[in-house]
């Protein structure tokens, strides 16, 4: 199914840029701000700092929100935004500015599921519940086994996950305030109410409520031109229908830390953690600005105009259900580079296009990107694919949807049963269900927020290392017939239902390290973790070159350093004899003197304890020089390999489509 109001991006916000001044600015100096600057004086600041830009550039510009420190909105009403940012960008006060986007879309295909066990109070559908919280098994291969995660902890009160989305329904029996027994801290709701009031949906600007007041849109009659256009799209024509409210940020939130064993409805990832609803999107659309901003006051980042996040209530964990088409800016990629070095990860939503390219902010390097997967483990058809995606995790699938057919493998997620406004609480079913990107993020988003439960001195890196290195191989069978091997993704190209690659196979690793495995990840925070990465491949290499192996990113248990390193040949496999050097340091090498296989094994010393881990090496000949084939008609090899490349280029186009 498509994603929720999929289509061409709409254009920036008219006139709007979002803007960073260099540190060592005049224009910041002559206008500084206190950090408890009050409301009005933030107000007078930016516009004062807009004043004097436009006087430098000629433009009467007016001053927007801020959003970080040296960030804030600059307007030029009725001016082109993209010819606005680079005449502003070529300021020497000025370190990048950009057109404030307004294609920050939904990360899900429309909701709807069934309960954990409680399979016989399945509103309609099949027997399938929280399937993806499960262990796996033969028919659900890519279930993400919490159980054994939970054996350990249902998460602790001390993590803080941030959900930025739509806005949540505090009154939901599954989720509830902290203040009254729930999980949901009080949050904040960045989405301001201009330049389109009706986007904001709530009659006023950013404030201290991030309750979803629904984001329902209605196709407009236009006499003049015949048919309709979606009020997202003024542009549309013809076609355009109207959309009930999504209720995302309760769905995503629910994925995280609904309540578990209280007899009612579904169980959260992680259920001790709480969480920080933050309001970013509204109708439509959420902006750049607001987004940027918003995961700043997340992690406790000052934003003039704005009471800090309060330090317990600063977020570990920040889940971006959200994004858009298009490489990473540099103002998403600021935000992330200041996040990160804050110990902050920020997990996000690969995208719905179909096996089209990464998004952003999900492309942004230090952003952790989920993709989705089927029940049986193959990329499910809106998922995109890329080398920025660190992992894959369910993301509901339907199999043979049809009018009036019941979705066989959703998602379950809390909703609200208004189809405008707020009505009363429910969860999604097989008929209302709940399927997309959207959904694989907060689950891995709940998986961190229990690894940080158990090791609070993770980094952001660790975190990476230890959800990616004990992560499950894709299967490479038991999807539906002639579903072939994933392409490199290209715009434009989709690419629907796919075997995803696995260390050393081709295109590796357009979906990941592998599928998300929730009880390894937590168990290998809490005891340690051993990883070897080889060079030059992950697990192949070439006779007489030589092979460097590295445990820089084992992860020691919670409290506990790394003391030593042990290299072992287990198997030479008659393609090496011995290491070429120390075996009891931090890296070791070796070299191939003929074609074979062989095994090694790391030991990791800690204090208290050892990990260990092996790792096979495929030895394979060298190619052959260039201008060394006999001729006689011969083709060379890197024809071969050039024909290959074409073949899979193709591919495909010649897939048959198939439903997620």
């Amino acid at each position: 199914m498509p994603t929720r109001n999929a289509g061409r991006p709409l254009p920036p916000v008219p006139g709007e840029v979002i803007v960073r001044f260099k540190a060592d600015a005049a224009t910041l100096r002559a206008h500084a701000l206190g950090a408890n600057a009050k409301p009005e004086a933030v107000s007078a600041a930016l516009a004062r700092r807009a004043a004097a830009l436009g006087t430098r550039v000629g433009r009467a510009l007016e001053a927007g929100e801020a959003v970080g420190e040296r960030v804030q909105v600059i307007r030029q009403p009725g001016a082109d935004a993209a010819e606005l940012a680079r005449r502003l960008a070529a300021d020497p006060e000025v370190e990048f500015a950009e057109p404030n986007g307004r294609q920050r879309r939904l990360q899900a295909v429309p909701p709807n599921d069934p309960l954990y066990d409680f399979r016989d109070r399945q509103p309609a559908g099949p027997d399938a519940g929280q399937w993806y919280l499960r262990p796996p098994d033969t028919t659900f291969r890519s279930s993400i086994n919490v159980e054994a995660a939970w054996a350990r902890g249902f998460g602790s009160a001390g993590v803080v996950v941030a959900v930025l989305d739509t806005g949540v329904r505090f009154e939901h029996p599954d989720l509830g305030r902290v203040a009254t027994g729930g999980r949901l801290l009080p949050g904040y709701d960045f989405v301001t109410n201009r330049p389109d009031s009706s986007i904001s949906n709530d009659g006023d600007e950013r404030d201290d409520d991030p309750s979803d007041p629904g984001d329902w849109t209605t196709a407009v009659e236009n006499s003049t031109v015949g048919g309709a256009f979606h009020e997202c799209d003024p542009s549309s024509r013809g076609a355009a229908e109207d959309t009930p409210s999504s209720w995302h940020g309760t769905a995503t939130a629910s994925l995280v830390g609904a309540a578990t064993h209280n007899a009612v409805g579904m169980a959260g990832t992680a259920p001790g953690v709480r969480v920080l609803p933050v309001r970013v999107l509204g109708k439509c659309f959420g902006r750049d600005s607001d987004i940027q901003a918003a995961m700043r006051w997340a992690a406790g980042i000052h934003v003039d105009g704005v009471p800090d996040n309060p330090q317990a209530n600063w977020a570990k964990v920040i889940n971006l259900s959200l994004g858009s088409t298009g490489a990473c800016s540099a103002g998403y990629q600021a935000v992330v580079d200041e996040l990160v070095a804050r110990g902050v990860v920020i997990i996000a939503a690969a995208g719905n296009s179909a096996g089209e390219p990464v998004g952003t902010p999900a492309s942004c390097n230090g952003v952790i990107a989920v993709g989705a997967t089927r029940h049986v483990g193959t990329k499910v058809g809106f998922s995109d694919l890329g080398t920025q995606i660190a992992i894959s995790a369910p993301g509901g699938n339907c199999v043979n949807i049809g009018e009036n057919e019941p979705c066989l493998y959703p998602i379950l997620a809390a909703l609200n049963a208004g189809l405008t406004t707020p009505q009363a609480s429910k969860w999604s079913d097989s008929y209302d269900y709940t399927v997309g990107t959207s959904f694989s993020a907060p689950l891995a988003a709940g998986v961190v927020g229990l690894m940080f439960s158990q090791n609070a001195a993770l980094t952001v890196a660790q975190a990476k290392t230890l959800l990616q290195g004990t992560a499950r191989p894709f299967p490479t069978t038991g999807g539906t017939a002639g579903v072939p091997a994933c392409p490199m993704p290209a715009s434009g190209v989709q690419q629907l239902e796919c075997y995803c690659p696995n260390p050393g196979a081709a295109n590796y690793p357009l979906c990941g390290a592998g599928m998300l495995d929730a009880g390894g990840a937590v168990n290998a925070a809490a005891t340690g973790l051993a990883v070897i990465d080889v060079t030059p491949g992950a697990t192949s290499a070439l006779r007489g070159q030589a092979v460097s192996l590295s445990s820089a990113r084992s992860v020691a248990a919670a409290g506990r350093s790394i003391t030593g390193w042990n290299w072992t040949l287990v198997s030479g496999g008659g393609a090496v004899s011995a290491f070429t050097g120390d075996v009891d340091k931090a890296t070791a090498s070796l070299t191939p003197t003929a074609v074979g296989t062989f095994v090694v094994r790391l030991t990791v010393t800690e204090t208290g304890g050892s990990n260990s881990t092996t790792v096979s090496v495929t030895v394979s000949e060298p190619p052959p020089a260039a201008g060394s084939d006999s001729g006689g008609g011969a083709t060379s090899w890197p024809w071969l390999l050039l024909l290959a490349l074409a073949a899979l280029a193709l591919a495909p186009f010649r897939a048959s489509p198939r439903r997620p």
